[in-house]
């Protein structure tokens, strides 16, 4: 009897330390002083879930490919995303004129257009990556020590008058289930404690390294700082930067009480 305790309580023990290694933040010394320092100044992701939910006008503006325009809405518990757009060239059934709609509840996509179902698999798998990844360019900067995540310092470099602190930020595929995940390079400025700049990649569209810039540009609303402006740019052949698109927040507004029942699809 004593020696199966013994196995059980090994096994349990196997386990939990697995799943830990899973799901912990691993970092080093400097780049947590740097992720503790933004969470100092934006409250930390406790700070923005207090708020339930909020609604914004969203505008994804890539310049002469198009725009899509959308009003946004987001529960912060459970993630739950919804959508209206009302123009909709680059990312939501392009070419297609009408309402277009969207939901995401319960991890459940759901896509209407002038009030009729769509269900085409590329444009549901649309839907599903559209709503995680719009939530998480509101959220980012108040999600950085989510379970999973691996960082590490690169040191500084100088951008402009300003010498940035540089934390490569890595996913770790047992946690988030993925074959490729999203990676970044974080710039935090040592003056206000914020990302004003990153790298990333985009699997989803085959670019796996991170390659593609951003810059941002903050509000305080209702005590967030809300990421309102940014600039999308990508490399050139003259080992430049060129810019892509500008994506905005506008009429941001918290504490809507929203229900996920409220964003189901009819």
């Amino acid at each position: 009897m004593r020696s199966k305790i013994k196995s059980i309580v090994a096994a349990f023990v196997v386990a939990f330390v697995g799943v830990y290694s899973i799901n912990a933040q691993n970092s080093d010394t400097k780049s947590t002083e740097l992720l503790d320092a933004l969470i100092a100044v934006n409250g930390g992701y406790e700070t923005l879930a207090a708020k339930k939910d909020v609604q914004f006008h969203y505008v994804y503006d890539n310049f002469e490919k198009g725009k899509d325009v959308s009003l946004e809405r987001h529960i912060f518990d459970g993630e739950q995303s919804w959508a209206s757009y009302e123009q909709h060239d680059l990312n939501v059934l392009p070419g297609k004129p009408g309402k277009a709609v969207q939901s995401y509840v319960d991890s459940k996509p759901t896509l209407t257009l002038d009030g009729k179902a769509i269900t085409d698999p590329e444009a549901i798998a649309g839907t599903t990556f559209l709503r995680k990844v719009n939530f998480y360019w509101f959220t980012m900067m108040y999600k950085l020590k989510d379970p999973g995540t691996n960082y590490k310092y690169l040191g500084t470099e100088k951008v402009g008058d300003i010498a940035y602190d540089k934390v490569s930020l890595t996913y770790n595929g047992g946690y988030t289930k993925k074959e490729k995940n999203d990676e970044y390079i974080l710039y935090f400025n040592p003056n206000t404690h914020l990302v004003d700049i990153f790298y990333f990649s985009l699997p989803a569209w085959g670019i796996d390294k991170p390659i593609l810039k951003m810059t941002l540009e903050y509000e305080k609303i209702d005590g967030i700082l809300v990421p309102v402006v940014r600039k999308g740019f990508m490399p050139n052949k003259e080992s430049g930067y060129v810019p892509i698109g500008v994506y905005t927040f506008s009429q941001v507004k918290f504490n809507n009480g929203f229900k996920k029942e409220d964003f189901l699809l009819n």
